[in-house]
């Protein structure tokens, strides 16, 4: 909540740096200019995120089948999501951080060779105990996508930060959006083991390439660990602002865990009937939302934080009263799929915006903090979303999604001053 006489936070989202003192008569000596990362980094980076990423997402289009090849209901099956992001989120409090204190090339070969294990433990499992076992360890390796994308906001100035790390996050949101198109199709076509086990050859390749392609990177500080998850924590307490945005971003991400682990049975369901092709097929609406990233991180170089943010709010409930209304209609669910999808990508871009410029020597740490708050947001609406949709249907569903971008969005109007007694 913005106080009425306190610092700004959405607003203020331009750089702000303090200027060296000139002795009088003297002029101040032009700044260097700051060369951004090359081009080819850029992409290199936002290639792997994109790649890495995938794998959290590869089960969500897969549910019904799972649900019927290890016989397992519709809750449990979304417990598969729930145990990735889960995963994920305790990634990102006790690994991410290590990116402030570790030489991150080494960081990142290390977590993707443990990547590629826990992927072949998930292609090859017995039975769902094992699956979901492995879906946690996968999900708390994975968390390499978050020592990248600090990496890159690391290696870009001031000016255009915004638009390197909206680059990278565009790679990295394809990811997620492709991987349920590829999961559907593979797994279609073959079997939801070898989308898994397929996946497991493509990190083992991407591992080799980041290991030789990526520059070294001395670490920013000297903490030992236990020193360094308390400064994580308390980066929380002293840093209003990333308090603000991590639960903005917790109550969007969960609206999009809302709708993405449930559209797969409504689209198996009547009146679709969907195949596994098919829903995969329908995954590629959500992929346009990815294009508005470089232009959220323009918004944000611009210093229009707080105006897009709460237009995205805005669009994010929209987008469930398109999809609850249409709910017959592909239509529909895919506009609202892709009105969701851009929303949802717009407000993490503007806060990682925000919270990167908070400590620049503990990029790692703001990106920890932020980034675990909001997937825990994310496995809630996974897991909230299974539960609405067995309760009471769609219709559900949507009131659930559209609920939570309206919560964030009455946060983010300041409170009126008290009358002082006269």
């Amino acid at each position: 909540m913005s106080q009425p006489n306190g610092p700004a936070d959405l607003a203020d989202s331009a750089p702000g740096t303090a200027g060296a003192v000139v002795p009088p008569g003297q002029k101040a000596a032009p700044e260097p200019a700051q060369a951004g990362p090359p081009r080819r980094l850029v992409v290199l980076l936002a290639v792997s995120c994109g790649l890495t990423v995938a794998n959290l997402y590869y089960a969500q289009p897969l549910l019904s089948e799972l649900r019927q090849s290890l016989h397992i209901g519709s809750v449990v099956a979304g417990s598969l999501v729930t145990a990735t992001q889960l995963g994920y989120a305790l990634g990102l409090l006790l690994i991410v951080p290590l990116g402030d204190v570790t030489e991150k090339r080494r960081l990142a070969t290390l977590l993707l060779s443990l990547t590629v294990g826990a992927l072949v433990l998930a292609g090859a499992a017995p039975d769902f105990a094992v699956l979901l076992a492995a879906s946690l360890v996968l999900g708390c390796t994975l968390t390499v996508a978050q020592i990248l994308v600090p990496f890159a906001a690391d290696l870009a100035p001031d000016a255009s930060r915004g638009r390197v790390v909206g680059q990278v996050m565009s790679g990295l949101l394809t990811g997620i959006l492709l991987s349920r198109t590829v999961g559907s199709v593979v797994a279609g076509a073959t079997s939801w083991r070898v989308v898994y086990l397929g996946s497991a050859a493509l990190m083992t390749v991407l591992t080799l390439v980041l290991r030789s392609a990526l520059p070294p990177r001395q670490p920013a500080a000297a903490l030992r660990y236990g020193a360094l998850l308390r400064s994580t924590v308390r980066l929380l307490k002293i840093h209003p602002a990333l308090r603000r945005r991590a639960l903005y971003q917790a109550a969007m991400f969960g609206a999009f865990s809302v709708f993405w682990t449930t559209i797969s049975f409504v689209l198996t369901a009547a009146p679709f009937h969907y195949r596994q092709w098919q829903v995969g097929l329908f995954a590629l609406a959500g992929a346009g939302g990815a294009l508005i990233a470089p232009l959220a991180g323009r918004w944000a170089d611009r210093g229009l934080v707080r105006p897009m943010t709460a237009a995205a709010f805005v669009a994010a409930a929209v987008a469930f009263g398109v999809a609850g209304v249409g709910r017959h209609s592909v239509l529909a669910l895919g506009a609202a799929a892709v009105l969701l999808d851009m929303a949802v990508q717009t407000t993490l871009i503007l806060g990682q915006h925000v919270v990167y410029q908070l400590d620049g020597g503990a990029r790692a740490r703001l990106n920890s903090a932020f980034m675990a708050t909001f997937f825990v947001g994310g496995a809630v609406g996974s897991q909230a979303g299974s539960a609405a949709y067995h309760l009471g249907g769609w219709p559900a569903v949507a009131v659930l999604g559209a609920a939570l971008p309206l919560l964030a969005l009455a946060t983010t109007f300041p409170r009126r001053p008290a009358t002082l007694p006269a």
